[in-house]
């Protein structure tokens, strides 16, 4: 089910006027659905004078709270001062969480927003204690395994990813 991001964005941004918090007043009112993004969750793009929110296909169809605190994180980069994660891109985002309990972070992992899995195109393992090392680019790790040791002094091997 992909959710209806626009009356999201619509209520986030009201929530955070609610707060104090001087979101922009050029937010384009449709959020762009980007399907091939695999490494990111969201971004807040500066077009023509106008911030667009964009988020991820794996969070319009995540659980409605992982897309909540996306947008809401996203609407924070369109205050003054907000287009990193500096300290008052963190105050505006423990503004948030402290009045509607979002969790906005500066980094998750697809586990914690509860999305599906970003696929890895590498994935390596010890042959001695069999832990695992998820890889997505390539790089000489993934192309010479056998020149690389894991923690444990075991040889690494690379396998099919699942």
């Amino acid at each position: 089910m992909v959710h209806d991001c626009d009356r999201l964005l619509k209520e986030i941004v009201s929530q955070a006027r609610e707060v104090g918090i001087p979101v922009s007043q050029n937010i384009d009112p449709h959020v762009r659905i980007n399907k091939r993004a695999v490494a990111r969750f969201g971004c807040c793009r500066y077009e023509a004078g106008r911030q667009i929110i964009e988020v991820s296909g794996r969070v319009a169809q995540g659980p409605e709270k992982s897309c909540r605190e996306t947008l809401a994180h996203e609407i924070l980069h369109t205050c003054w001062g907000c287009r990193n994660h500096g300290k008052r891109w963190k105050e505006y985002a423990c503004r948030m969480a402290w009045a509607y309990g979002y969790r906005i972070t500066r980094t998750s992992t697809s586990g914690e927003m509860g999305v599906e899995e970003r696929p890895c195109r590498y994935l390596l393992r010890c042959e001695r204690c069999g832990a695992e090392f998820k890889r997505f680019r390539a790089s000489p790790l993934t192309r010479y395994p056998e020149r690389y040791r894991c923690q444990c002094g075991g040889r690494l091997e690379r396998v099919e990813p699942r």
